[in-house]
């Protein structure tokens, strides 16, 4: 089975284990991925639209392996107890619903021995909500596919709030500390999208003057960063 690029880093990033949980699976290529490639015996795939759990469902018939994975209809970690699975992704969604989803179920999440969070938005607030509710950040990952760029981020509920300087939410230490081959043309991605805003701010009010000041302190603590690269 072929899969992209996006879908192929958030399945590197999953430990080899017994089970895990795919939330919002669409397809359910992320389970059968990894069941298929003996990272994890079982998977449940579980999603809150009744599509794509029977589109995932005639996948894994197709793959045959529908002793191995479970498709689920429902929302977040509503759809395992706590312990029943190791692991869980959620990926493809905003990084408010992501933190919605994480917070509605503790119970589930402080038992997972990983969580690979992946958004299409909103990372900054995500970020920001794993350092500050508890969570160690395992590592994380960068990956450019069809004109996008996606971050990918594993961690683990420890129960340890952590503070980070505001640029570390926009930039994960972690693809810092690795120098992550992508690392260079993301921060250049972002200094750009932060000119444009600041070129297309016109209005001369004191909300608008502030945020063009934040948009330019912004890209000074970016190229910093660069220049470490």
């Amino acid at each position: 089975m072929n899969i992209s690029d996006r879908l192929k880093r958030i399945a590197g990033m999953v430990n080899r284990c017994s089970s895990i949980a795919d939330i919002g699976t669409d397809h359910g290529y992320i389970p059968i991925f990894l069941v298929k490639n003996r990272v994890c015996e079982r998977a449940v795939a579980s999603d809150i639209n009744r599509g794509p759990v029977l589109r995932a469902l005639a996948n894994v018939k197709k793959a045959g392996l529908e002793g191995a994975i479970e498709c689920r209809l429902g929302g977040g970690l509503g759809i395992v107890s706590p312990g029943e699975v190791e692991g869980a992704v959620i990926a493809g969604m905003g990084g408010y619903l992501i933190v919605d989803i994480l917070e509605e179920r503790p119970e589930v999440v402080q038992k997972l021995q990983f969580v690979v969070l992946q958004p299409v938005q909103h990372s900054v607030v995500m970020r920001k909500y794993l350092y500050n509710r508890g969570y160690d950040i395992i590592d994380e990952e960068l990956c450019y596919d069809e004109g996008k760029y996606y971050e990918i981020i594993k961690a683990r509920f420890d129960g340890v709030s952590r503070d980070a300087e505001d640029i570390y939410y926009e930039i994960g230490s972690k693809l810092l500390e690795k120098k992550h081959p992508l690392l260079k043309e993301f921060i250049h991605f972002k200094i750009k999208k932060n000119e444009a805003a600041i070129n297309a701010i016109k209005e001369d009010s004191e909300s608008a003057r502030l945020r063009k000041t934040v948009l330019i302190e912004w890209n000074a603590k970016l190229k910093e960063m660069l220049e470490c690269l």
